[in-house]
């Protein structure tokens, strides 16, 4: 863990492209806000193969040339050629973004083939034979290990090869045990892995909808969280009031221990972040 605190801390603010005018007026009001905290940079997702990568394009550039913050898009290999990634580095280049977050993705559905790239290592090889160091490139991390990696070990040695791909740092999934990612970056250290690997932070807001989200990506929901959640119900102000406790403990137990900032999964929403930004003390 030693090696973390070495780096500045880095705090951000992840969204996803709106899919209608209502939200993206939402979206543009959660942007205006957050960025009053001066994060290091914003990301922005998009869906399955690329589904949404032109609304990704038009939010990320939008972000930026607003708010003067740092944007930086999720770009997908999955299912895609090189020549679509060139363009797509190419259209990014153009408008003076400067940051990637390169990724696997997944497999659409009905797609046969991966296209030309296997793995997120791959992605990153290609973007610096591709442009050199214009971009600043973020890679995926895991502590609690990827649902499709064979075990623990592989996941760590998929993870090296992104890094030494050419990745400059790196965000992980979310979690809610910090000796998951204690333990993921005393692993990483035996390997020789140096770079900031930023936890990545999901408010707990609504217990169904973080249910759904974490069968789907891996992410392990503490048994004392869960059944402390089941008892709530539909009482959506207690399980805010409880989600806000338990992540800005969290959040401060991660900073306490040297981790180089956070990333905030915010879904498009301000209050939760906004809370535990407070709760934290952290500039504003």
């Amino acid at each position: 863990m030693d090696s973390q605190k070495k780096y500045p801390r880095i705090y951000s603010f992840e969204f996803f492209p709106p899919k209608n005018d209502q939200a993206a007026a939402n979206l543009v009001l959660t942007v205006e806000q957050l960025a009053e905290l001066k994060p290091r940079f914003c990301s922005v997702t998009f869906g399955a193969g690329g589904s949404t990568r032109e609304k990704t394009f038009e939010t990320v550039v939008e972000i930026q040339k607003k708010t003067g913050i740092e944007s930086a898009p999720h770009i997908s290999c999955i299912a895609s050629t090189k020549a679509s990634i060139r363009e797509v580095l190419e259209a990014y280049r153009s408008h003076g973004i400067r940051h990637i977050v390169a990724l696997r993705g997944d497999m659409p559905s009905g797609m046969m083939s991966a296209g030309e790239f296997r793995y997120a290592n791959e992605l990153v090889e290609f973007i610096r034979a591709e442009t050199g160091r214009h971009f600043h490139i973020e890679v995926a991390a895991y502590p609690e290990v990827h649902p499709q990696a064979a075990n623990a070990q592989a996941d760590l040695r998929n993870f090296k090869r992104k890094v030494e791909a050419g990745a400059d740092s790196a965000i992980t999934q979310y979690f809610y045990s910090p000796e998951a990612y204690f333990r993921f970056i005393d692993d990483c250290e035996k390997l020789g892995i140096d770079i900031p690997i930023v936890p990545g932070i999901m408010p707990i807001t609504n217990y169904s909808q973080l249910s759904r989200f974490s069968e789907g990506c891996g992410a392990e929901i503490p048994r004392w969280i869960r059944k402390r959640l089941e008892v709530f119900g539909d009482d959506r102000p207690s399980i805010r009031a409880f989600g806000l406790e338990v992540v800005t403990d969290l959040c401060r137990r991660l900073l306490e221990r040297g981790a180089p900032g956070l990333h905030f999964y915010t879904l498009n929403q301000a209050e939760a972040s906004l809370a535990i930004w407070e709760n934290l003390g952290l500039p504003q």
